[in-house]
């Protein structure tokens, strides 16, 4: 058994399916996206469609699920106070959460994204902050199965990149407060 551990990446450009992804949510098909250089893979992770490409600080917590006393919510809750207080804190951007939708936002546009799954009482998975991504291939997809909302990045928000050592180094230390490591 390892311990708790922070796994801060960017990815290829990929869509991940997850669990509960409507085959409907797939705008196009695999060898479109593959003429794109965007590959497609099935995961066990929560949630729907969603893209990981450069430019995104995609964040594994792969964690004793005691760390949360095994409350699936309040891990969730916890990934995204971590960017909203990196986005508060050292962009002065106000984000939030939406009721009937996990994740982070800022108005109708979600930033971050949230998919988990748990085995053994371990989380896999995690959240996925928009930060200089292309977002051209969340066109190709219904991002987290909402039609009706979009979805933005740092860099559009606030009009000019981030640089993505600082944007990892934040959300190493928020998600160390947050989750209450020493």
């Amino acid at each position: 058994m390892i311990t708790d551990t922070l796994m801060l990446v960017e990815h290829n450009p990929v869509i991940t399916v997850g669990r509960r992804t409507d085959a409907s949510h797939l705008l196009t098909t695999k060898e479109y996206l593959a003429s794109k250089g965007v590959a497609l893979h099935t995961t066990e992770r929560g949630g729907e469609a969603t893209y990981h490409g450069p430019g995104q600080a995609v964040c594994y917590l792969i964690a004793d699920m005691a760390v949360v006393n095994h409350d699936v919510r309040q891990f969730i809750w916890n990934l995204e106070e971590a960017v909203i207080r990196v986005l508060s804190r050292d962009y002065d951007l106000q984000s939030g959460r939406a009721p009937e939708h996990r994740g982070v936002w800022i108005d109708d546009k979600k930033i971050a994204a949230v998919g988990v799954a748990f085995k053994h009482g371990v989380s896999m998975h995690g959240i996925a902050l928009n930060v200089n991504v292309d977002m051209t291939p969340f066109s190709y997809i219904v991002p987290c199965g909402i039609p009706d909302r979009g979805v933005t990045s740092l860099r559009e928000v606030r009009g000019a990149p981030a640089v993505m050592t600082d944007v990892f180094s934040s959300l190493a230390a928020a998600i160390k407060e947050v989750f209450v490591y020493e």
